[in-house]
């Protein structure tokens, strides 16, 4: 029989899966399947796409072009030399011999391979290609454990896990079903559709027509980005009529894709009266809650009118509206309440009750927490020259609207809530903005609270975080962050760099831990080497930061050199050197050259100390000895005072005078001198030199391209 290549498809058939992991699912399963077969040898033509079909009760993929058997494959096994092979009589060896029996053939049978180094014994055997049925249980096997499933589950009496239970399992190579066994089910040609338009089995009779069966016996569009096109043209399509425009969140665009086989749209309305609530409030509830679209008219403005998206083509459409609006006003009228009642506390009264909520079970509540904010904001205002009574205000009130009714409900509010009553309150609007976005950045690219205020009580809040959570010994491992301590790592680094707030890493986490050690709790270690570790913790972020700004990991690391522990003077370093190499290369190419010529000699001389001693100048003797300290002594106080004010390129051009005082002490002064004394004070002065340097930036890490 000829080794014909058809279509193939795989259906796992389940419970409703997860919708917003369906596309990643869907993806990994097609991907592990596809490369699996390629690597199988069993894909006549590689270049052909791969096609992934999911929706809430399936994932399947199907794969064009797959042999039904693998090619025979020639393997060849190397033996010993024929040298050791066989004796200068032609006889055999017991090594020939022995390769001979592990090919299972005599040696007679074995062939001479010829190589550049000699000749060798060789067996080549063909190996019989397996067939697709009796390789792909492993590969489906292998696929679904590579499933990025973060807790999978069993069901019934079997052992078998996935990430929901499993009904049916189709298998189709062209028009034949083939037969094997997984998860314990046998598998066939049978499908399943719609869970009420068409709850009976299906029969695909080709694996080519798998869409088109389901779509026309079984009300099921199983092409993920298809349904997705059909909601998002039948929402357009209707809001056109209204001269209306939906606002389509990408996220909950693939979450209804997710939840629905057989997408049909709707148009319902709220009353108007529900228009007083906050914007936020309105589209919280539709969106996060019931999963529709929101309407707005030409000006942007919210209007009382929403987009559902069923699964299920009603007989009575009305009648589904009519359920879905009711639904939707009932929660609306609980915001409502919640709105109205929550303004009968005010903010500051509701201070003390932060202590029902916990923070951490050795760090205390929201109320010990606040208190630390307001502490630290006002640490950071007073540096900032910030108004000190607005900052105390602002960070005693950020964390209120965490217990009230609204925020219960609508816990993603958290903070717009705490805006809307502040103002209502009468509160400034500068005070009412610190509630809201001290939050920001909440992911990586958020937009940023403002500077000011707003800045000083974001920063407060993540570096009282970063201290309790380190100083309680929380820290991250690996791939696990519960306290989401990387996130808050790049939030103060982000803040401290895009709005242009120049503070000491070093100094905030200091008043962070003297908080905690003032406070007395238990368990916990404010030590300096905690400090120390937490330090360099959140300055390893930078490292990721500056990399997605386009900076080189070596400017990264060169700038690091000096340890700076403000983050604008770590990036005023690596702009200065990055201008320098952009700008003046010449100055660039002698510094560089000059480091690598120190380091050179160092490194050649044993037993140098890590930093230089005081050079000592009575034990100096040539001239060329005497000029490059009396140039070094010059230069070190110009660079440290450039440092000093961030004027690094001024520091990189008193560098670079020093270069041809260094060529010339080269050519004229031996530096490893007889007299151990003068020996010691030469290195010093080579250690000296290179770590005013270090200090700045070490351009040994630096490399420039090649033109």
């Amino acid at each position: 029989m000829d080794n014909e290549a058809y279509t193939l498809l795989i259906e796992i058939g389940t419970e409703e899966l997860p919708p917003k992991a369906l596309q990643s699912l869907s993806s990994a399963f097609t991907e592990s399947i596809g490369n699996a077969l390629k690597e199988s040898d069993l894909l006549l033509n590689t270049n052909l796409p791969w096609y992934s079909f999911a929706s809430p009760r399936r994932i399947a993929v199907k794969i064009e072009q797959v042999l039904r058997l693998q090619p025979n494959q020639l393997q060849q096994k190397k033996g010993p030399s024929v040298s050791v092979a066989f004796t200068k009589d032609g006889i055999p060896t017991p090594a020939a011999e022995g390769f001979a029996q592990s090919c299972g053939v005599p040696v007679d049978s074995l062939e001479t391979l010829k190589t550049d180094k000699g000749e060798w014994l060789a067996y080549t055997q063909t190996i019989q290609g397996k067939a697709l049925e009796s390789i792909i249980p492993d590969i489906l096997n292998d696929a679904i454990h590579r499933l990025p499933i973060p807790k999978r589950m069993r069901w019934g009496h079997c052992e078998h896990e996935f990430i929901r239970p499993v009904h049916w399992l189709l298998a189709l190579h062209g028009g034949v079903a083939l037969n094997f066994e997984l998860m314990g089910l046998k598998s066939d040609r049978i499908s399943r559709g719609h869970r009420f338009h068409a709850s009976e089995r299906i029969s695909i009779n080709d694996a080519d027509q798998y869409a088109d069966e389901l779509q026309h016996k079984g009300f099921v569009i199983a092409d993920y980005s298809s349904r997705k096109t059909t909601i998002c043209d039948q929402v357009n399509h209707i809001t056109q009529q209204h001269g209306l425009k939906p606002v389509i969140d990408p996220e909950l665009l693939d979450e209804v894709v997710g939840l629905t086989e057989w997408p049909i749209t709707l148009e319902g309305s709220f009353d108007q009266r529900f228009l007083n609530l906050p914007r936020e409030v309105l589209v919280e509830t539709m969106t996060a809650h019931q999963k529709y679209f929101h309407l707005v008219d030409q000006d942007d403005q919210i209007t009382s009118r929403f987009i559902v998206v069923t699964n299920i083509d009603s007989r009575d459409p009305g009648r589904v509206r009519k359920g879905n609006e009711r639904v939707l006003g009932a929660r609306l009228s609980d915001a409502e309440y919640f709105w109205s009642s929550d303004q009968k506390i005010r903010l500051m009264d509701r201070f003390d009750r932060l202590k029902t909520l916990v923070f951490h079970n050795k760090l205390g509540s929201i109320f010990d927490k606040s208190y630390r904010i307001v502490e630290l904001a006002k640490k950071i205002s007073n540096q900032l020259d910030l108004d000190a009574e607005a900052t105390d205000l602002a960070a005693r009130l950020c964390k209120t609207d965490l217990v009230t009714e609204m925020v219960g409900e609508f816990p993603k509010l958290q903070g717009v809530v705490g805006r809307y009553y502040a103002l209502a309150e009468g509160y400034h609007e500068n005070i009412a903005q610190v509630i809201e976005t001290h939050y920001l950045p909440r992911f990586s690219g958020d937009k940023l609270p403002p500077t000011g205020l707003a800045s000083s009580v974001a920063i407060a809040d993540r570096v009282d975080t970063l201290c309790g959570i380190f100083a309680c010994g929380d820290i991250p491992s690996g791939e696990k962050d519960p306290f989401s301590l990387r996130r808050a790592s790049l939030a103060v680094l982000r803040i401290l760099l895009e709005n242009r707030i120049d503070l000491d890493l070093s100094e905030l986490i200091d008043w962070g831990m003297e908080l905690y050690q003032v406070q007395e709790w238990e368990d916990i270690d404010v030590g300096e080497s905690v400090r120390q570790e937490l330090l360099e913790y959140i300055l390893a972020r930078s490292k990721q930061l500056m990399s997605s700004q386009g900076y080189q990991t070596n400017l990264w690391n060169a700038a690091m050199s000096g340890k700076p522990t403000r983050p604008l003077d770590l990036l005023n370093r690596m702009e200065s050197t990055k201008r320098l190499l952009d700008e003046n290369l010449e100055i660039a190419t002698s510094i560089i050259a000059i480091n690598k010529r120190i380091s050179n000699i160092l490194r050649d001389i044993p037993n140098v100390p890590v930093s230089p001693k005081k050079i000592d100048i009575s034990l100096l003797e040539e001239e060329k000895e005497h000029e490059l300290v009396q140039v070094l002594l010059d230069i070190e106080s110009r660079v440290f005072a450039d440092k000093q004010q961030g004027k690094y390129q001024e520091g990189f051009h008193s560098l670079f005078g020093i270069g041809i005082y260094i060529d010339q002490f080269f050519d004229h002064v031996l530096i490893n001198a007889d007299d151990p004394r003068i020996r010691d004070n030469r290195i010093n002065i080579l250690q000296s030199i290179r770590s005013m340097f270090f200090d700045v930036i070490d351009f040994s890490q630096i490399r420039l391209e090649k033109s």
